[in-house]
């Protein structure tokens, strides 16, 4: 079995912090999860997430207007540089200090960054090739090697900068702060201009603005005032009937606007404001937002979407579509205002991630969180698709049955439950008959008894699923169980305690027997080989053990502590080799054809092992994000002080209204000295696709999905190429058949096209069509073949494309069903129309055949059947041996192969 898995998708978080941004299109949205960034598709409705991650959280994230160029930067200040489209990272930086601002110039040549009371701008690192390379005449064509460099340094204002804003002609830039005023900057020196400070508002002002025509600037504040200022001149000199001089014009505030709320409590969060429509976006900390139309200052629009304070807003570039995040419960949310429907709506587990599994035709992902949810996840999208939210407490195990659509979870709340996964409806609910938390469970393969352990109780329920009904309860272990798990023939149930006990149980035998395997500690999870054969056992020590089921005898063992630990907490005293929480695996999989197991636990390492060799095949690492606990090797002493970890302590002091917890219904105050920890790393549970080719892990950061078909495939000729048909027949000439294939179909002439695709050689299509990207053309060629193939005369020629297409991109078209849904039907109905003239002509010529066969030979004599033919009896009659075309009576004599 192959294992060279690659990080594929991130699943399970659709927002952590920092803000979000629309593509130049509006079509897609780059939102920040954790360490790492994903890419909504609000039109295909697909996702995913960009292979590079940070050392820890990103705070901030800028895409170039190009729509090339995307700049994230995380809690400590490091920058990548990446590659979009590409998904390559380029450059690799650091700013030296927490970043609270980020954006591009519109003309693209400088970023500015607000780092604490200063703002620095910075030139733009030109890619090999692109525009801003040819502009600035850059020809080498290469990477530069110092590609950041600092163009101008501003300071003035007394307090951190929130907010950054670009005029639209890049000469100047707005900066609003938290010591009560906004400021603007020009970003060369010009001729009669300094930099002015827009004073007035009372508490720190969030966000500043140019309207479309420059003319007017608007300033909003947390306490919700909103100033519209004007370039005017003193009220005072038209009030007395002064002459005023045009040094005393200035800008002034024209208007003041309030939010008022009803909550006492209740303060701005965040806004945005899009110039071309002039539409006002405000969210509140009590989750309401606001749209209003300036300048008049009409209310648009006032709704309600979240229980928490709305941490961020972005307008995409048309002013159509909103996109609201919330870090509290991991909201992501985009809004059409004019319609007032949802484009996009989606939630993560807003706790810890507890068991996963794949449904059995591996397009689902069901995962179950304590927050008392589960969730279905589709694969192809990223999306979740559906929510259940009957249990009332953590849900600790999931399995699917083999047959039928039916998922079962066990949960703390003391309930076992049944859902349809085809009505997406509970229709099953089992209980015990004491209240107990359940935290194991196990589908017998026929899907008709479900089996769950607890850590409360020694005793194994089973229910019948049809009915209901509690049919036994099987006593035997002398502590809790763990972990269940029916052998996938249906013949036994293999529970594993804390009793360090393996217990192998006859369920539908008259006798209810089991057999017990002794182990040297407490045992965590059990599981068991697809044949039926094997039991693979993890136990407290670290030690990963297999054992025969059917002889009840152990065949090997290994040692996986060393393999497993690492990770040191921020305030560990010991080692990341000494931590004994890390040494053991809390979840074992088998692979589908079961030559491989997947191990995990409580660290950040995923371990893949040969069952048979007992080998460490590849060791992949969950998570680099030092924002989480255990994800650090070695501890810097230099981050020790008196008072401890310097983790520990807050650098500087948030506010007041911050820290206030105001969940409870009538509170008014909180704890003002509370800390907020860092999560800490571990792989609860982890599966293997039912098809071999992907694997899935629930971690700390979410739902990781790594597959064997990660790579990224990108369309060459989406450059800056010269691409036209007289380049197009020269690479054909010059047989690049899959270059000028790619060419044609970027000219979308249906005429050159046909032309290239008929001018391939019989012998090269299999490398044609291996090499081709598939996402960009896989679906255009499969289209133009089956159009060839029901209108062309080339019969054996298109079978032979549809032959490699089919079996070298067959599993993409298995795995994405739905996307090549249309274009598979076409290429059916092309195959089924050849097939039904194929099968006319043959029946034909089989007719003719026999027609001819019956006609009576010359002489008046008919020709005899016999084992040899016609040939045979002709030869026979005088003696002599006449072929099609030879003798002397040519024509009446007919030859068969």
């Amino acid at each position: 079995m192959k294992t060279d898995f690659k990080f594929s998708n991130l699943l399970g978080t659709v927002y952590r912090k920092g803000n979000l941004v629309y593509t130049s299109d509006g079509t897609c949205l780059l939102s920040p999860v954790g360490n790492r960034v994903t890419v909504f598709d609000l039109v295909n409705n697909k996702s995913h997430t960009l292979p590079f991650s940070h050392r820890t959280n990103i705070a901030r994230i800028a895409l170039h207007p190009r729509g090339q160029l995307l700049l994230s930067v995380d809690e400590q200040g490091h920058a990548i540089l990446s590659h979009f489209q590409r998904r390559v990272v380029l450059y690799h930086f650091s700013l030296k200090s927490a970043v609270t601002a980020l954006v591009f110039s519109p003309c693209g040549r400088y970023f500015a960054v607000a780092i604490g009371r200063k703002i620095e701008v910075w030139k733009t690192p030109s890619t090999p090739g692109s525009r801003e390379a040819a502009d600035e005449g850059d020809e080498s064509g290469g990477l530069e090697f110092a590609p950041f460099v600092r163009y101008r340094q501003y300071a003035g204002h007394h307090d951190a900068v929130q907010s950054i804003e670009w005029s639209s002609d890049s000469r100047f830039f707005l900066s609003a702060s938290k010591d009560l005023t906004a400021r603007i900057w020009s970003l060369d020196p010009e001729e009669g201009f300094t930099p002015t400070t827009l004073a007035g508002h009372r508490t720190a002002v969030y966000a500043a603005w140019f309207s479309a025509d420059q003319e007017t600037i608007y300033t909003i504040s947390k306490d919700g005032a909103l100033f519209r200022w004007q370039y005017l001149p003193s009220p005072d000199a038209d009030l007395h009937n002064i002459r005023r001089a045009e040094d005393d014009d200035r800008w002034r505030i024209s208007e003041r606007h309030y939010f008022y709320q009803s909550q006492e409590h209740a303060h701005l969060t965040t806004a945005a404001f899009h110039p071309s429509t002039n539409l006002l976006v405000t969210g509140f900390s009590h989750g309401l937002f606001m749209i209003h139309e300036l300048p008049s200052f009409s209310e648009i629009h006032k709704l309600s979407i979240s229980a928490s304070h709305i941490d961020t807003i972005s307008v995409s570039p048309d002013g159509s579509w909103l996109a609201f995040g919330s870090s509290a419960l991991g909201q992501l949310l985009v809004w059409e205002w004019q319609s007032e429907s949802y484009i996009l709506k989606q939630q993560g587990h807003f706790d810890n991630l507890n068991a996963l599994t794949y449904s059995p035709s591996g397009d689902r992902i069901i995962t179950t969180s304590d927050d008392g949810k589960v969730k279905v996840w589709d694969t192809a999208s990223g999306f979740c698709i559906v929510t259940f939210t009957e249990h009332t407490s953590g849900v600790t195990a999931c399995e699917f049955a083999r047959r039928g659509n039916v998922l079962f979870t066990a949960s703390l709340d003391g309930s076992v439950r049944a859902f349809d996964l085809i009505r997406y409806r509970c229709f099953r609910t089992f209980t015990a008959p004491k209240r107990l938390s359940f935290s194991s469970i196990a589908v017998d393969p026929s899907g008709e008894v479900v089996a769950a352990g607890s850590l409360d109780d020694f005793d194994i329920h089973i229910w019948s699923v049809q009915t209901g009904q509690l049919l036994d309860q099987l006593s035997g272990h002398e502590g809790p169980v763990s972990s269940l798990a029916f052998a996938p023939n249906g013949g036994n149930l293999v529970s594993g305690s804390w009793d360090r006990t393996v217990r192998i149980w006859s369920v539908f035998a008259r006798t209810q027997t089991s057999e017990p395997l002794q182990l040297q500690a407490d045992v965590l999870c059990v599981s068991v080989r697809p044949d039926s054969k094997q039991l693979a056992v993890s136990t407290l020590d670290g030690q990963l053990t297999f054992w025969s089921l059917s002889e009840g005898t152990q065949e090997t063992g290994l040692d996986g502590r060393r393999d497993v630990s690492g990770g040191r907490k921020i305030s560990d005293r010991r080692t990341a080799a000494n931590v004994a929480g890390t040494k053991s695996f809390n979840t074992v999989t088998y692979s589908t054809d079961g030559s491989v197991v997947l191990a995990a636990g409580n660290s950040k390492y995923i371990c893949l092992y040969a069952v048979e060799t007992g080998v460490l095949l590849k060791k992949y690492t969950v998570s680099v994000n030092l924002s989480l606990e255990g994800t650090q090797e070695f501890l810097n002493s230099r981050l020790l002080t008196e008072a401890g970890p310097r983790g520990l302590l807050e650098d500087e002091q948030p506010d007041l209204e911050d820290r206030m917890d105001n969940s409870l219904p009538g509170s008014k105050r909180g704890d003002a000295a509370q800390r907020k920890t860092a999560p800490e790393v571990r792989v609860p549970g982890v599966a293997f696709s039912p098809t071999g080719r992907a694997f899935c892990a629930a971690s700390t950061e979410g739902l990781l999905v790594y597959s064997l078909d990660a790579t990224v495939r990108f369309d060459p000729f989406d450059l800056d190429v010269d691409v036209t048909p007289q380049s197009t027949l020269a690479a054909l000439k010059d047989q690049e058949y899959l270059k000028a294939l790619a060419m044609a179909f970027r000219l979308n002439s249906l005429k050159l096209i046909t032309h290239v695709y008929r001018s391939v050689p019989v012998q090269d299509i299999g490398l044609v069509v291996r090499d081709l990207p598939a996402d960009v053309y896989l679906e255009r060629l499969l289209r133009h073949v089956a159009k060839e193939a029901d209108g062309s005369p080339h019969l054996e020629f298109n079978l032979l494309w549809l032959e490699a297409l089919l079996r070298t991109h067959g599993r993409m078209l298995k795995e994405r069903q739905g996307e090549f849904a249309e274009v598979v039907r076409l290429v059916q109905r092309a195959v089924g129309r050849v097939q039904g003239e194929v099968m006319k002509v043959a029946d034909g010529n089989g007719h003719a055949v026999e027609f001819l066969l019956a006609q009576p030979r010359k002489g008046g004599k008919l020709v005899e059947m016999d084992g040899e033919g016609v040939l045979g009896a002709a030869a026979e009659d005088d003696g002599e041996d006449r072929s099609m075309g030879g003798g002397e009576d040519e024509g009446e004599w007919i030859g068969l192969d």
